[in-house]
């Protein structure tokens, strides 16, 4: 496999995927969610409004579903799966371009949020980079292994997020507004909790074997292949407007991840604050579930009382905090640093869950105090990943500190 030898070319930030991919998150990050903030000020009537050309929470979905994650997700699958798999580092020839492609697509469509032309301008250069990185992981992920059972997981639920960006390309060549609900649905359930509960199952149990004493790794297939069935069906039955009933698929879904958590001892995990990390996150999974499938029952009765929340709790709890912890483990133990979280990067990390608590309170307060409520958490989140951001984003531009490549 001479094709997935490493590189070492070039200057630190493109010696490995993830450097160029976590910088390219990072900055992302940092971008849409100031967007966000200005718009979430407008509503409190602080300052004008951005002057979407879409209405700002599709604008607010696309750019976050599909302009964040994914370069973090690339970034982490481009390092792990090939080790995963049993090969070496893929070569930088094998994603520089497509990365160059995907990041100036990006740059498009925000530009295609004032712009409409140039929305599926940019949409068609986003999915092409996607689908040209996509195809480089195909052949690490069903190459023959003896059990290939995550790689290809989460290779689908990159499938997924090119599915959900074609939605959004329709919706942004005339296609209306069922193409943009489609592109979040199938964002959301068909791409980030697929790959990410993939990577959980994977990764969670394997680093809590290596602290945590007399450990017994617990990672069922079946405990997998039913939540990322339930997902699939989620995602379904919200594209076809039947959200009332996707507690059916959500309530087996999420006591099976509070079934995993438990069973994954993270009392036990909280005595290394990288590994505690993970475990933190992973708890909200089911709580967010079976949130979200009180309120779908409640919607069969007209009730409506959670708002957003439940959503929120997936997004920012779940997927928000495994993010934080994941990417600091990769980019510190990729640098050469020690595996260990220090005051700084736990202290976010204990913030970041107080934001998610506060922006599910937003959507439980009256309606003359959640806009205020719905600000300061942004002000809270952008706070913590600014920190986050000039604590680790300089490393990938800096040589390892052991002198290894990559």
């Amino acid at each position: 496999m001479a094709s997935l030898s490493p590189s070492a070319a070039g200057a630190p930030l493109f010696l490995a995927p993830h450097r160029a991919m976590f910088l390219s998150g990072g900055v992302m990050l940092l971008l849409v969610f100031l967007l966000w903030a200005a718009e979430l000020a407008a509503r409190a009537g602080l300052a004008p409004s951005p002057g979407w050309s879409l209405p700002p929470g599709w604008a607010h979905a696309l750019m976050t579903v599909g302009g964040i994650f994914p370069f973090f997700i690339f970034g982490f699958l481009f390092t792990a799966m090939p080790r995963w798999q049993g090969l070496g580092d893929i070569a930088q020839e094998r994603w520089l371009g497509s990365w160059r492609i995907l990041a100036g697509g990006w740059a498009a469509v925000l530009v295609g949020l004032w712009v409409p032309l140039v929305l599926p301008i940019g949409l068609v250069a986003v999915l092409l980079g996607w689908v040209r990185l996509a195809a480089v992981l195909w052949r690490v992920a069903f190459r023959s292994q003896p059990d290939p059972l995550h790689a290809r997981a989460t290779w689908l639920g990159l499938a997924g997020g090119g599915a959900s960006l074609l939605a959004w390309l329709i919706f942004a060549l005339g296609g209306g507004a069922f193409w943009a609900r489609a592109g979040i649905e199938a964002g959301v359930w068909w791409f980030l909790l697929p790959v990410f509960f993939s990577v959980c199952h994977r990764m969670v149990p394997f680093f809590s074997s290596n602290i945590v004493p007399d450990y017994v790794i617990v990672r069922p297939r079946w405990a997998l292949l039913l939540v990322l069935a339930a997902s699939a069906v989620h995602g379904a039955l919200a594209m076809a407007g039947l959200n009332g009933w996707t507690w059916a698929v959500d309530v087996p879904a999420g006591a099976v991840a509070l079934w995993l958590c438990v069973r994954w001892r993270p009392i036990a995990a909280q005595r290394v604050r990288l590994l505690g990390m993970l475990h933190i996150g992973f708890a909200w999974l089911g709580v967010a579930l079976l949130l979200l499938a009180l309120q779908a029952a409640g919607a069969q009765l007209g009730w409506y009382g959670l708002g957003l929340a439940p959503l929120h709790a997936l997004a920012l709890g779940f997927f928000g905090s495994i993010l934080l912890g994941m990417v600091s483990r990769v980019t510190l133990g990729h640098s050469g640093r020690p595996l260990a979280a220090d005051t700084l990067t736990w202290s976010l990390f204990l913030a970041l869950q107080g934001v998610v608590a506060l922006r599910m309170l937003a959507d439980l307060a009256p309606a003359l105090l959640s806009p205020w409520l719905m600000l300061a958490a942004v002000a809270g989140w952008l706070g913590i990943f600014i920190a986050w951001a000039a604590r680790y984003l300089p490393i990938y531009l800096r040589p390892r500190v052991d002198g290894r490549a990559g």
